[in-house]
């Protein structure tokens, strides 16, 4: 290159390469360097090369004392970096790719100069006759690039598992994406700080769409004692809770999971598989440190699977004992078995701390919805948001609901005697003949929607309060919620706020419906569910493990007493709405020892309503914004 050619009258002039950025320690010390330019710097004087700047700090080229044998190479190889430096267009990863090939061009040089340092000279009449210093050279290339090669793979495999940081030293342009304005001065140190804080609360919005995926966790080595297969039964929340304790019987006992069945014949009829609803791989891969799960059973387990005793539910309410002593030697025999029914079957209390907190780890770390499930409830939560404070009302009035406990306070008679017909249909509800005002009396029904209103109104919501509809269709339509839509006007549904595009992808799937009702239920300013089911339990758990945020727990059989009272005109508004805050005062999701009843596990609370063993303690914010929210 002229550029780089030295003036014929002078001596030939070797380059050497220097590598610098600003305030920084070079990599090639040379004669002189200039952060982000160019120059060459001859005998008699310098020229510098004008370009573009640059992402990565780019070479300073001086005299070094002549060397015959490698002058040409190391004026190419000058030549190569100036175009590169020069005409490059920067991007995300050019300035890594830069600082690489610099490297790799001043490595070069040195292996060219040592092979030919080494070289033996040859006499003329042999010059073209002998071949073994090539064939020496030859060897000698293939055993570095062979080591390289080996070494960087190693670098790159203890890379992706330990994760080191680089040091704070080195220079920002070579290895950040945002070095071109951390390196700005005076007012545009103003600008790229400005740029890059805004930038970091997109990167916070949008939970890290813009940075590099997390590296794999280190996979757990342990030899299986065989595989898992379950089957889920029940809705989604229900299926939730049982796939944490599925995970973590196969972390206690050393077994391969496969990914669990959902349940496709009970009432809902939704035919969505596992991956329909969840992150598959990153339930695997959020649990590889502590599981080895698999998408399928191997082929040679398939046929025997669904045969005795393969097949089994295992026992209601077990501890790990009941896991370590009966099961686990089944599986050593058969080497697999399937649990066909997983409800409950894990106890609330009396685990070791381990497991307890692995199971809160599978539930709110490694269970993540779907991204086109997360990005629709998204959409959802900031669409309320925008109005202000929200609330989610969970009103547990569907048919099923009804038909399934009996509960017919306030249908007419035709209604009673369908949901009745309805109960008697489905051979797996047990219960059958069901005393409706006895089970209301005790507390055991759903709150009516016009029963839900009062309670409302009494715990001070505001006629213009925001509430959030989280159910499916509520028995009775729009003649039901009436009474609510009264007291209530700004009650919304997602039907409402997304368009018939948006829903069609989940119609007919009421588990993904009601999964875009849990991300709402959970990102809302209070919960009230109007019936403790799994879903107001599952989504209390998580509301208190991020922070203690606000959930009104009705106490329904106290509740219905007052009701009753104030319809009879046996107490005023006033009276009504005093007893309604006070027996609720402690009810709101705060800080609270689970509730153990020794041998009645049904009666106690519910590990997934109050993980405690999970939780730190509350933060003050959230204990005071209890006491202003309404």
């Amino acid at each position: 290159s002229p550029a780089l050619s030295p003036s014929p009258s002078k001596a030939p002039t070797n380059y050497c390469i220097t590598l610098q950025s600003n305030g920084h320690k070079p990599f090639f010390v040379g004669a002189q360097t200039k952060p982000l330019t160019a120059v060459v710097d001859e005998a008699s004087g310098g020229e510098r090369l004008r370009g573009r700047r640059h992402l990565f700090p780019t070479p300073t080229i001086s005299p070094t004392p002549p060397s015959s044998v490698a002058q040409i190479h190391r004026r190419r190889a000058a030549s190569r970096i100036r175009d590169f430096v020069v005409d490059s267009t920067p991007s995300y990863g050019a300035d890594l790719i830069g600082c690489l090939l610099l490297c790799a061009w001043g490595g070069l040089e040195v292996m060219v100069d040592d092979a030919r340092a080494r070289k033996p000279s040859l006499p003329a009449s042999r010059a073209f006759g002998g071949g073994g210093w090539r064939r020496a050279a030859m060897r000698t290339w293939i055993l570095r690039v062979g080591s390289s090669i080996l070494i960087w793979t190693a670098v790159m495999q203890l890379t992706s598992v330990w994760q080191p940081r680089l040091p704070k030293s080195w220079p920002p342009a070579c290895f950040d994406r945002r070095g071109g304005a951390v390196a700005g001065q005076g007012d545009g140190d103003a600008n790229a700080n400005a740029n890059l804080s805004v930038l970091g609360r997109e990167e916070h919005a949008l939970s890290g769409s813009l940075s590099s995926p997390p590296a794999l966790l280190p996979r757990r080595v342990y030899k299986s004692n065989g595989y898992l297969k379950v089957s889920c039964n029940g809705g989604l929340n229900q299926m939730r809770a049982a796939i944490c304790d599925m995970v973590t019987i196969a972390r206690y006992l050393n077994l391969t999971l496969v990914i669990p069945e959902l349940d496709k014949t009970s009432f809902w009829a939704d035919p969505s598989d596992f991956g329909d609803i969840f992150n598959v791989n990153h339930f695997i891969n959020s649990l590889r440190d502590e599981v080895k799960i698999v998408k399928s059973l191997p082929k040679k387990f398939s046929r025997k699977i669904h045969t005795e005793p393969f097949s089994m539910p295992p026992v209601s309410w077990s501890s790990e004992k009941y896991y370590l002593k009966q099961i686990l030697p089944l599986i050593r025999k058969h080497k697999v078995i399937h649990f066909n029914r997983t409800d409950a079957r894990l106890a609330n209390n009396g685990l070791p701390l381990r497991l307890q907190r692995f199971r809160c780890r599978v539930n709110y770390e490694a269970l993540r919805f779907t991204p086109e499930i997360e990005a629709l409830g998204d959409k959802l939560i900031s669409i309320l948001r925008r109005s202000g404070f929200f609330v989610v009302l969970h009103l547990r009035y569907e048919m099923d609901m009804l038909s399934f406990s009996g509960c017919t306070h306030g249908c007419s008679d035709k209604e009673t005697e369908e949901l009745t017909r309805m109960r008697y249909a489905f051979p797996w509800w047990k219960e059958k003949e069901i005393v409706s005002e006895k089970k209301r009396l005790d507390g055991l029904c759903p709150l009516t929607p016009e029963e839900t209103a009062l309670v409302l109104q009494a715990l001070g919501f505001k006629g213009d309060t925001l509430i959030y509809i989280a159910s499916g269709g509520i028995y009775g339509g729009e003649r039901r919620l009436a009474a609510l839509r009264t007291s209530y006007p700004k009650i919304v549904r997602k039907e409402m706020l997304l368009s018939a595009d948006e829903l069609r992808p989940f119609q007919n799937h009421s588990t993904q419906m009601a999964a875009l009702d849990y991300l709402v239920s959970v990102a809302s300013d209070v919960f009230v569910p109007t019936y403790d089911g799994n879903m107001a339990k599952v989504v209390e758990g998580h509301r208190r493990y991020t922070g203690f945020r606000r959930t009104i727990v009705l106490d329904r059989r106290e509740l219905v007493e007052l009701l009753d009272l104030l319809r009879d005109g046996k107490l005023s508004w006033d009276q009504f709405s005093v007893a309604v805050k006070e027996v609720h005062k402690n009810r709101t999701g705060q800080p609270t020892p689970r509730k153990v009843i020794p041998g009645r596990p049904k009666d106690e609370d519910y590990f997934y309503a109050n993980p405690q063993e999970c939780m730190g303690p509350p933060r003050s914010s959230n204990i005071e914004s209890r006491k202003s929210d309404i």
